[in-house]
């Protein structure tokens, strides 16, 4: 929660300065919600008429029991930084992105009991499109994969703590899967 809680400070000084019309953006993906609750934020800062500067936050800290009592999470905490290319103009049309991220997460239960736990570090791209609904709000979908190392630990269940294996492995994932909502200012 404190990695949390300092990212937004960070971004909330980056973005205090004098800004000028539609040069900031935050955002979140609704579709993150649907996946076990999980919350998003992302900040945008114009640099040019094609640049914007990105730095963003995800969060995961649910738990659920099925009807059967097992349990089911996709807990994570992810924190991003990086860049995004518009060839029209900044927070409209069709955009390219590239960003350096990093995930602590714990997942399992959802399709078998194997609960997957550790660390990931990495690069990403992603692509998407960003549709102008008025002056400050906008929707955007987008979709990208990301890729580095993942140190992990795999356990028989969540609640048992009985290690099956432990190591380190190159990772490919799909990421920014996203239906986002956009407040430009």
């Amino acid at each position: 929660m404190k990695y949390f809680r300092l990212l937004l400070f960070v971004l909330m000084l980056a973005l205090s300065r004098q800004a000028s019309a539609q040069n900031c953006s935050m955002s979140t993906n609704l579709a993150g919600y649907a996946w076990y609750g999980t919350m998003g934020v992302e900040a945008g800062l114009g640099l040019a008429q094609h640049w914007t500067a990105t730095a963003g936050a995800v969060y995961n800290p649910f738990s659920y029991r099925n009807d059967e009592g097992a349990i089911r999470q996709s807990k994570q905490r992810t924190f991003s930084a990086g860049a995004r290319f518009w060839p029209w103009h900044i927070f409209s049309g069709w955009w390219l992105a590239g960003k350096a991220q990093y995930q602590e997460y714990n997942e399992g239960g959802i399709k078998s009991p194997i609960t997957h736990e550790g660390d990931r570090l990495g690069a990403g791209v992603s692509t998407g499109y960003t549709y102008m609904l008025g002056q400050h709000f906008n929707i955007e979908v987008g979709v990208g994969v990301w890729s580095g190392f993942d140190k992990y630990v795999i356990y028989a269940c969540p609640e048992c703590g009985r290690r099956i294996d432990k190591g380190g492995k190159v990772f490919l994932l799909p990421n920014d899967i996203a239906l986002s909502v956009s407040y430009v200012f």
